[in-house]
């Protein structure tokens, strides 16, 4: 199975990338940990990458897409990959598609991951962590004890630079904005098939599996 997967920030990606990795026994490729990896590996690209992180910037789409080549041509990709974060853009779909077709294989689903955005916001917004203990709570769904107060070590909670409502919003315009297109253009491909990210972890991954289920017979 090759699929790709798209979904918001605070949909839940990577709880379900994790879970479909392990059940079709495909490794989980996400940008983040490849750069991370190159990084840490010091290679020629992991230093072109870290070069622009270090300045606050996106790192480019050429490095990013050259990362990206070299992953998929590691041997644990032959059965298939699950790919996270990648592409971004029109253009590095483009990419990826003429890259798989000189190994003459494609891309079996694009997996979309649909949450309504306040109910992302409400997700996000409402976490809080302790500071001292690392433990972490949500308002709503898994409040602590005492408000504000960590239940284990009885520090002040906090609320995480990442999970304030002005960042959480303008993450998701950013990804309004550079992934609608790829949601059109997988569609076009008939490549695109939609679950619905509000229901409980389990039966997300359950619709994930028919969905699977029904791509793979129609190879």
């Amino acid at each position: 199975m090759r699929i790709i997967l798209l979904g918001p920030p605070g949909a839940g990606k990577g709880t379900q990338a994790q879970s479909i990795s392990n059940k079709y026994n495909i490794p989980q490729i996400s940008t983040g940990d490849i750069f991370r990896k190159n990084i840490a590996g010091g290679t020629e690209l992991g230093i072109l990458a870290k070069s622009y992180m270090d300045k606050g910037l996106l790192v480019p789409d050429n490095v990013t897409i050259d990362l990206v080549k070299n992953r998929l041509k590691e041997d644990d990709t032959h059965n298939g990959f699950l790919l996270d974060g990648f592409p971004r853009t029109i253009h590095q779909a483009e990419v990826l598609e003429a890259l798989l077709k000189e190994q003459s294989v494609a891309i079996d689903v694009a997996l979309q991951i649909e949450v309504p955005r306040e109910f992302i916001i409400q997700r996000m917004t409402g976490r809080r962590v302790c500071p001292n203990c690392g433990a972490s709570y949500h308002l709503e769904f898994n409040p602590p004890m005492l408000r504000g107060i960590c239940d284990d070590c009885g520090s002040h909670l906090i609320q995480r630079e990442d999970d304030k409502r002005e960042t959480v919003v303008e993450r998701l315009e950013i990804y309004d904005f550079q992934t609608a297109p790829l949601i059109a253009y997988y569609t076009e491909k008939g490549k695109l098939k939609t679950v619905d990210g509000t229901k409980a972890i389990n039966e997300v991954f359950e619709d994930i599996i028919r969905i699977l289920g029904e791509a793979n017979d129609h190879h």
